[in-house]
């Protein structure tokens, strides 16, 4: 019989909104004047924020109020997840979040004209994101300490791969839906519970002496690292934003083969197997074929069915390359210049 685990003690605050947050969910009882004081904090928060991608404390906010939409969360105490006051402040801080990535990022001009056009379109964009500097660098460079930090870094999102871009199968009809099924379902081991992505990340890392409890590591990573997973999380959340959430998945798979390839090799370079490297090795395969899917029968079809969603689907696309490269950018720049990744020193195993 598997053990489930899951974290159970409520994460540091990092400011004055994650922390009345905090103090909010793990109370358990609607205490007004709490809600007041977390109304505030977040609307003069809001309000004063120039750089949310790198606010720590609004992005840790923001990860907590979607994680009440995901699996248990044990240091939650009382029902919140559809509280009319924490989901008016999440709408507030999603709206700057959203507006920051728009006004980031180059769309191609003209937009692609049919479902054909579209998958080329995709196909160019993605190009020089699937030769990423921190996977290539990240092979050449590799130490026992870099590998824990990359993966720690990865196991936010990860350790829950797929759950969000899922969110969008039921806002989807016809061609579209199928083939987001098809691409899902490989994410989900099709039926076999030891062949989910997610898990056989959990093997990588409990096979690395780390630690595989959904977000055990929550209080090391940067607020660039939970913008990428928020990211898609607000994706996934909104039908609204369905086309942009689709075309977050095709950027996703269109540039996962290359770098994948380079962290297995930075493992096996570092003397792991495959009890370590399945998870890269599985993902240079699997998505090699999932891009090919993901642009031409899940993009191409719903520009073609649904061609109002065009915009959407490339701002998608590029709101996944600006957010993720910033992440990357974050762990390349600290690493080439000998400092850690992380926040804090991760302790030892």
């Amino acid at each position: 019989m598997t053990t489930l685990t899951v974290r159970t003690e409520a994460p540091t605050a990092r400011g004055p909104v994650s922390s009345a947050l905090i103090a909010v969910l793990t109370e358990g009882q609607q205490s007004p004047d709490a809600k007041l004081g977390l109304s505030a904090a977040v609307e003069q928060a809001v309000d004063e924020c120039h750089d949310i991608l790198g606010d720590e404390d609004l992005q840790l906010t923001l990860f907590l109020l979607y994680l009440l939409h995901y699996g248990p969360v044990d240091f939650v105490r009382g029902e919140w997840e559809w509280d009319p006051e924490l989901i008016r402040l999440r709408s507030l801080v999603e709206e700057r979040f959203e507006a920051h990535v728009r006004a980031h990022v180059v769309l191609p001009s003209p937009l692609p004209r049919d479902g054909k056009h579209a998958a080329e379109a995709l196909f160019e964009m993605t190009q020089p994101a699937a030769k990423p500097g921190t996977a290539m660098w990240l092979a050449k460079n590799a130490t026992e300490e870099l590998l824990r930090e990359f993966l720690i870094q990865r196991s936010i999102y990860t350790l829950r791969e797929a759950d969000p871009h899922t969110w969008s199968i039921p806002k989807l009809q016809g061609r579209a839906k199928a083939a987001m099924v098809e691409i899902q379902a490989d994410e989900y081991g099709g039926g076999h519970p030891d062949k989910v992505h997610s898990e056989i990340f959990a093997r990588t890392m409990r096979n690395f002496g780390l630690d595989d409890t959904p977000d055990a590591y929550l209080d090391l990573v940067p607020a660039s690292t939970l913008a990428s997973t928020n990211l898609i999380s607000m994706f996934g959340l909104h039908r609204r934003l369905r086309g942009a959430n689709v075309g977050h998945l095709a950027a996703f798979e269109m540039t996962s083969t290359i770098p994948n390839k380079h962290y297995g090799n930075a493992f096996r370079k570092n003397g792991y197997g495959q009890d370590v490297t399945w998870y890269f090795d599985e993902h240079v395969e699997a998505d090699a074929v999932h891009e090919q899917l993901a642009a031409r029968d899940l993009v191409g079809n719903l520009v073609d069915d649904e061609p109002q969603l065009t915009e959407d689907i490339f701002f998608g696309a590029a709101a996944c390359l600006y957010v993720d490269g910033r992440a990357g950018d974050h762990m390349l720049d600290a690493w080439s210049s000998g400092r850690s990744s992380l926040r804090t020193a991760e302790p030892r195993a």
